[in-house]
This record gives structure tokens, C-alpha cells and sequence, in this order.
């Protein structure tokens, strides 16, 4: 199947259970394409994005021993996951130009968010919730797929979004194990797996497009855009190893652990 064609059913098809289809053939990257991108995926209409703050925050961990609060959880997380895949099909729909290599490897990726999203959606059923039976946000699209340029979603996506998840999914397994939910415990730490390999990808591709006399650490810095910046890209409790394990130097784990945020700037709105 071709990559491009994948990618527009990931944001064309309105359908859930479309988007979250591996494909019926391995992927390939004969036919790129030309440039093209949308404002925003088609969902159905109880998945839409909602109004600011409209969406509910994730539960607190002492709130995660109540079941229908875990499936809250799973439900947030699944758009997440579905969100994260959607702006890859971006990616794809938008950079025809890039690196073979990079778009190959961003399409094995894909196809884990895929995986993440249905783990999540089915275990939101499994408690209780059916995904769309509550108002979800677009905050990972909207923060991610306007990117101007391949080293853009680099820094975005991988180097905040699923770096800083390499705390949160190992926080969240504790928290579900805390509950006593084994098998929701089990999907975070298959998810943390996952995410270091992604981050990893991130790191590679940074390396490979940033200038060669350019600081790797500053050159994630400059490429994102307010709100996201280096803070982001840690949870509560800072992990160094499994970013270690992604291969991020010793100077980039200091540096992102102990980062301080300036001001908003004066355009942020």
C-alpha cells in the first residue's frame, strides 16, 4: 500500500475504526506526491475537537482506584494516540520531499499509534466508556501540524510530545498498578517501549537535517513554537535513563532536565 494513500485515509475517513486499520499491504513510498495538507482530520462528529477547555482533565492518580476514572484515563489517552497519528499522515501528506528513509520509518511509527490508539479505545470499553462518549481536545494537532518544515515536527511531536511521554507512561503504569489494574499497568509499559524507539527517531533525524556545526540541543529549542518548549518535554518525575536508552546525549538530558522557562513571548497571544 502506498504511504501516501495511507496517510489520507489516517485523515480523510471520518470512520475510527478506518483510521486505526493496519494496512492490507506493506507500506511503500513509490509515489509521494506533492504537497498537501488539511486544517483539520475528518472524525466523526462526537470525536470533533472541542471548544477550549470543554474537555475533561486527566484524572488525578488518587482518583484512578475508581474504575469509570481509569476509563476516562484511557479515553484522553486515546486521543492522544489518535491525534499523534493523525499528525503524522500530516507529515507524510505535506513533505513528499523528504528523505525516503524518514518517511518509511515515520510509517512503521504510525502503524504503533495505530496500535496504541485501539489499546487504549478498547480498554476505555472495557471499563465502561465508549471513545467518543466524552468531548476530546486537539491540542497535539494544533501544536504539531502546522510544522513549516520536517526539523519542525521533529522537534515537536518526538522530541516534546513523545519524550515527555517516556515520564508520563511510566507514571501511569504505577498509578494503574497502585489501583490494582493490571492489564491497563501492562499497556503503559508497552506504550514506554514503544516511545523510546519513537524519541529515538526523533534524535536520529535531528542529528541528520540540523546543521553540522549546530547545537543539537539548541536547535530543538529554536524549532518550536509557543507554547511548546523544552519543559514540555518532561513529566512530573524526570527519567534519564530511558532517554539515555534513546539516544540522547548526556548534554541534552541535562539541559531538558533543567530547563527553565522564560515569559511567553509578546506575540504568544
Amino acid at each position: 500500500m502506498e504511504l501516501r494513500k495511507f496517510a489520507e485515509t489516517i485523515l480523510l475517513s471520518p470512520d475510527v475504526s478506518v483510521k486505526v486499520a493496519p494496512p492490507a499491504a506493506p507500506l511503500q513510498d513509490e509515489q509521494p506526491g506533492t504537497p498537501r495538507r488539511i486544517s483539520e482530520p475528518a472524525r466523526p462528529p462526537h470525536l470533533r475537537f472541542a471548544a477550549r477547555r470543554t474537555a475533561p482533565a486527566m484524572p488525578k492518580a488518587a482518583a484512578l482506584r475508581d474504575p469509570q476514572r481509569r476509563a476516562v484515563a484511557h479515553h484522553i489517552m486515546a486521543n492522544h494516540e489518535l491525534q499523534a497519528l493523525e499528525v503524522m499522515a500530516m507529515v507524510v501528506l505535506a513533505f513528499p520531499e523528504a528523505p525516503r528513509e524518514f518517511r518509511q520509518g515515520l510509517g512503521r511509527i504510525m502503524l504503533d499509534e495505530q496500535r496504541h490508539t485501539r489499546l487504549h479505545v478498547q480498554r476505555a470499553a472495557e471499563l465502561g466508556l465508549a471513545f467518543g462518549d466524552l468531548p476530546v481536545n486537539g491540542y497535539i494537532w494544533s501544536r504539531s501540524a502546522d510544522c513549516s518544515s520536517v526539523l519542525d515536527y521533529i522537534c515537536s511531536l518526538p522530541l516534546v510530545f513523545e519524550c515527555g511521554n517516556l515520564d508520563h507512561t511510566v507514571e501511569f503504569e504505577q498509578y494503574f498498578r497502585d489501583a490494582g489494574d493490571r492489564r491497563s499497568a501492562a499497556i503503559m509499559r508497552a506504550i514506554h517501549r514503544d516511545e523510546i524507539r519513537h524519541v529515538e527517531f526523533g534524535i536520529t533525524w535531528l542529528r541528520r537535517l540540523k546543521p553540522d556545526d549546530a547545537d543539537e540541543f539548541t536547535v530543538f529549542a529554536d524549532h518550536l513554537k509557543w507554547p511548546l518548549r523544552p519543559s514540555r518535554a518532561r513529566g512530573r518525575e524526570f527519567l534519564a535513563e530511558p532517554r539515555r536508552q534513546a539516544g540522547l546525549s548526556e548534554d541534552f538530558i541535562r539541559r531538558l532536565r533543567t530547563w527553565s522557562d522564560d515569559p511567553p513571548p509578546a506575540d504568544a497571544g
